[in-house]
């Protein structure tokens, strides 16, 4: 996916062309041709043929359709970001493109009273089925929909209505507006909000009941980019690791870096193991999934919206219970569909074996979940009852929860992915009125809130205040804004979350600092040209990303300690010494003069670090001055982190220094 060209008429016609030249007089369809923001198409190819067209000239990558998968209001109080918070004029301004499931715009969550027309850089439209009474209003500027193959299931609107719940639920959790009493069956009641309840969204439906296609993302992408949008917020991913041409998210979000605009999304729920990140370029925000303070217990773990009066049942275990007809005890343990003897669970409370969980999940029925030494008592029980759930307190968050994926980069492990953390547990937000409140087969229960749990939602809650920070500082950078969330993180806890930085990145997302980080690490389009030239691209493919005339620079030695990113990272092998040299320059963004000292903490008997100079004076906003850290090691431990904090009094600039084997 190279730059695009001036003229969309002409692309089109070179991409009819490229085709023709691999099929010859075989018609093939261009199923899409991305022509506003980026230069690309889709169109069916055997293997063979790819590789024809690979080796074409001008072609930067081919690559498969994958299909990928979505990564699914006390949160933004318990960042510190309360509904009192100063608010910039030009928040209405700031549009936040949501690429996701479609969203429900009957919610009161996008109402759009107070709200005046769309900003006059809006480009976009709101695309609808006139049968299916689909409108945009002040709040929703707009929304389009994409189905390469054309081919909608039953479950689907042809329209950007959502029929899952998940894109109303990112939607609101980014930019919602303002809805007293909200709640789940009276679980997480109060006023449910966005980050930023005055801007606006435009959505972009690439996802469905079966999932999510890289076509119809590179499509939405095209058009979120020529649209006019702010800030990109995409909870989707999955699929094989690829290079970052080869990916779907990464290509797009480059295109749109070089446009101004941040793409934030979401690590994955593939945690807890390592190297299980699915979105992870330098160019975009990755977001790890944490809890709140509120948590739900019903002695022991679910949300349980079903009260049973303290009524007790006949117990009985799914694996004493199975249905010999057609399973065996093996699917009746788990009670999979049709594993069970209905005579013998009639009237009663199943027991069955599931994996290990760490937070809570809804079910359609009165459930709880146990550990296995509580779980072996209550066998012993006759009967047993379900506790309808109780909101706790968790005095232990933030920590981040099991299924968040956890880096290192796959690709490139020296940038430290995830990125940041942000909530992404019991998560309180709208929903589509015709999406059951869980994904079991048989919920029958339609609410307009409901509480879900994943990466997809810490991701809106980053989206958000990625907005925020626009809505001060219209002009930064992506890269501006990424540095401004991430330096101004809370630090969190290596001893209560598996992997430490590689769990939760630069710290906990705290909005309301990051609006007045007082430095920034800024990097535009020729510093990921050079990272990517570190990398081995070959100038080639460097120029046509570009479009311009770019090499890659003599001195070049594949290495990533030049790139201007906010945290450092470094891996070695065990017991052998090492050196490495980190090159960084920071933005003053605070007050004109300001004198900033290093402070660093690491483990004694670790890590050796330097900083050189190890303060910096600044005389006016927009300075830049440039420092180096020198780490030296022999590591015997497979990670060590320390972190190195700029201080001017006012403001404390944090980044994470990890080494690791």
């Amino acid at each position: 996916m190279g730059d695009r060209l001036k003229d969309g008429a002409s692309t089109a016609l070179l991409h009819g062309s490229m085709v023709q030249d691999v099929f010859g007089s075989e018609s093939k369809t261009v199923l899409y041709s991305y022509k506003k923001s980026f230069n690309g198409f889709v169109v069916d190819l055997t293997e063979e043929e790819a590789q024809k067209m690979a080796g074409m000239k001008g072609v930067v990558s081919v690559f498969p359709n994958e299909k990928r998968k979505l990564h699914t209001t006390r949160s933004w109080d318990f960042m510190g970001f309360s509904q009192q918070v100063e608010r910039a004029t030009m928040e209405s301004d700031v549009i936040i493109g949501v690429l996701d499931t479609g969203i429900w715009p009957e919610s009161l969550s996008f109402d759009d009273k107070g709200l005046g027309p769309p900003p006059s850089k809006w480009k976009g439209s709101c695309q609808f089925q006139p049968q299916d009474n689909f409108t945009c209003n002040n709040k929703i500027i707009g929304a389009k929909y994409y189905r390469s193959d054309g081919l909608f299931l039953p479950d689907d609107f042809e329209s950007p209505r959502d029929a899952d719940g998940h894109g109303t639920h990112t939607a609101s959790t980014a930019a919602g507006s303002l809805v007293d009493g909200a709640s789940l069956y009276g679980f997480g009641s109060g006023t449910a909000r966005g980050g930023v309840p005055s801007a606006r969204i435009a959505v972009y439906k690439i996802c469905w009941s079966d999932g999510c296609e890289d076509a119809d993302i590179l499509a939405g992408f095209d058009d979120a980019i020529s649209d006019g949008v702010d800030i990109i917020s995409i909870s989707v991913g999955g699929g094989q690791t690829r290079d970052y041409f080869e990916d779907a998210i990464s290509i797009a979000s480059f295109h749109a870096m070089k446009k101004g605009i941040l793409t934030v999304s979401s690590a994955g729920n593939e945690g807890p193991g390592r190297s299980t990140i699915s979105n992870f370029s330098p160019w975009s925000l990755s977001v790890a999934a944490s809890t709140i303070d509120r948590k739900f217990s019903t002695k022991g773990v679910s949300i349980n919206t079903f009260d049973l009066k303290n009524k007790t049942y006949p117990m009985i275990y799914g694996g004493d219970a199975a249905n010999t007809t057609s399973t065996s005890t093996t699917s009746s343990r788990f009670c999979f569909p049709n594993s069970l003897d209905k005579n013998l669970v009639k009237a009663g409370t199943v027991a069955r074996d599931q994996d290990g969980i760490d937070h809570s999940n809804l079910f359609p029925l009165p459930a709880s979940c146990f550990n296995l030494v509580d779980g072996r008592n209550i066998f012993h029980a006759p009967t047993a009852t379900i506790f309808r759930s109780s909101e706790v307190n968790d005095s232990l968050a933030p920590y981040i929860i099991s299924f968040s994926s956890r880096g290192p980069n796959p690709i490139t492990p020296e940038i430290i992915k995830p990125d940041i953390s942000a909530p992404g547990v019991h998560i309180l937000a709208a929903w589509s009125s015709i999406s059951p409140v869980s994904s079991v087969p048989g919920d029958n229960r339609f609410v307009t809130f409901n509480i879900i749990s994943g990466t997809s939602m810490s991701c809106p809650h980053v989206s958000g205040a990625a907005a925020y920070v626009k809505s001060f500082h219209p002009t930064w950078s992506p890269a501006a804004i990424q540095s401004a969330l991430m330096t101004t993180a809370a630090p969190m806890s290596s001893g209560i979350n598996m992997e430490a930085e590689f769990a939760y990145g630069s710290g906990h997302l705290n909005p309301l600092k990051a609006a007045n980080p007082g430095l920034v690490y800024d990097a535009n389009e020729t510093d990921y040209i050079n990272f990517l030239c570190g990398q081995g691209y070959a100038t080639r493919l460097i120029q046509l990303l570009s479009k311009d005339n770019s090499t890659c620079p003599k001195d070049t030695n594949g290495t990533v300690s030049e790139l201007n990113y906010p945290s450092f990272g470094l891996s070695t092998s065990p017991l052998k010494p090492f050196s490495r040299i980190f090159k960084r320059t920071v933005t003053n963004v605070g007050s004109p003069t300001a004198v900033y000292r290093a402070n660093l903490s690491f483990p004694t008997g670790t890590l050796k670090i330097r900083v050189n100079p190890d303060v910096l004076s600044f005389t006016s906003v927009g300075q830049k001055l440039s420092f180096e850290v020198i780490v030296e090691a022999t590591m015997d431990k497979a990670m060590v982190s320390g972190a190195l904090v700029w201080d001017d009094g006012e403001h404390k600039v944090r980044s994470p220094i990890v080494a690791f084997i």
